[in-house]
């Protein structure tokens, strides 16, 4: 709201005019939402510390996990609200691509909110029905994508990386296979939140990556000379982007390893939607399989588990999702987690020369 204050002064008064650049009110609020978690999050720890809301472990775990329990969790309390209040100072919400994913971000942050309470207040390690949640997660995704095409924000063209020419019209289609993207995005960050700063680490990353192809995507001249579909005012979604980063390095600050605090449902659900929801404004719906690899390897692990033991009564891997398979192998947490880390940084560098590569 700052940034629509001063920048009706920028006539009057010359020094406003910087508050219309996308970097600078990007960088302000990486800087913002990283101060903003990290003071909030100490309060939000001991709160939740002294009301003795811990951490339920799954019995079905690794025994290494059980000690984790009692941990304070749903720390993505603190991370949604850091990213809104840099938005406050540093958004323009007169952009729809920026309406569209704090609507798909707060309603998922709802749905992580009652599920957490009912696992932590309820001590009910399987919170609410995976039916409940993928209808109101399908619910929110339908009428977001709907909102934006009837707006001409998007259209129901696929676009494939590494390729200028290869374009699918999904049609009506387009609004089935778009929900797919944001319900499989929110449910796969969900899955690797399973060790101390897995999670976070890769959501910073996609992050980063998102936010160099929004800007792009919001540059007219950028966008045509690299092939890109231009966005109208997607270039807003950069700073969302950096209100992430910021909102998750201060939240590292507390959940590396050994974690002070966990994330919840309502801190995995609500990012993993808005990612998939910016990947989704800037047409980049196939290439967020490659910047989001780590995040689809986890849910695919978990789909390829079950589907085995099903058909054939065999397990894949020691224990799904992929993070703990590895645990199982001998692996210490810190090593797994890091290593993801490292591949998750590779996928987004990846993904970003596929900028040139058209």
């Amino acid at each position: 709201m700052l940034y629509h204050i001063l920048y009706r002064f920028s006539q009057e008064v010359s020094g406003f005019n910087v508050f219309r650049y996308i970097t600078l009110r990007s960088f302000l609020a990486f800087l913002l939402a990283t101060f903003c978690s990290i003071l909030i999050g100490v309060k939000f720890i001991d709160f939740m510390r002294r009301r003795q809301f811990g951490q339920v472990v799954r019995n079905d775990g690794p025994k290494t996990h059980f000690k984790k329990a009692g941990t304070p969790t749903m720390g993505g309390v603190f991370i949604i609200a850091s990213i809104f209040f840099a938005l406050a100072f540093c958004g323009n919400f007169l952009s729809y691509p920026l309406l569209a994913c704090l609507f798909v971000t707060t309603s998922f942050f709802i749905l992580g909110l009652f599920d957490d309470y009912l696992k932590v207040l309820k001590n009910n390690s399987k919170g609410i029905s995976p039916r409940v949640k993928l209808i109101w997660q399908f619910a929110t995704s339908f009428i977001v994508i709907y909102w934006l095409n009837s707006n001409n924000v998007i259209d129901t063209k696929v676009y494939l990386p590494f390729f200028k020419d290869y374009v699918f019209d999904f049609d009506y289609m387009y609004l089935l296979f778009g929900a797919c993207v944001l319900v499989g995005s929110s449910n796969a960050v969900n899955l690797t939140d399973g060790l101390d700063g897995l999670a976070i680490g890769p959501i910073i990353t996609t992050a980063a990556a998102l936010g160099v192809l929004a800007y792009v995507a919001g540059h007219k001249e950028l966008s045509t000379y690299l092939y890109i579909p231009y966005v109208e005012n997607a270039g807003e979604l950069t700073i969302l982007c950096a209100s992430v980063m910021g909102a998750g390095v201060g939240f590292l600050w507390y959940n590396s390893y050994p974690a002070q605090i966990f994330m919840g449902d309502v801190g995995s659900l609500s990012l993993g939607g808005l990612l998939g929801t910016v990947a989704l404004v800037t047409k980049n719906e196939i290439l967020f399989l490659l910047i989001g690899g780590i995040f689809v390897l986890e849910a695919l692990s978990v789909i390829l588990q079950v589907a085995s033991y099903k058909l054939r009564k065999k397990r894949i891997f020691k224990m799904a999702p992929l993070h703990h398979h590895f645990e199982l192998l001998g692996w210490p947490e810190p090593k797994v987690i890091v290593r993801f880390w490292i591949v998750s940084i590779f996928l987004a560098i990846l993904s970003l020369s596929t900028l040139k590569i058209r």
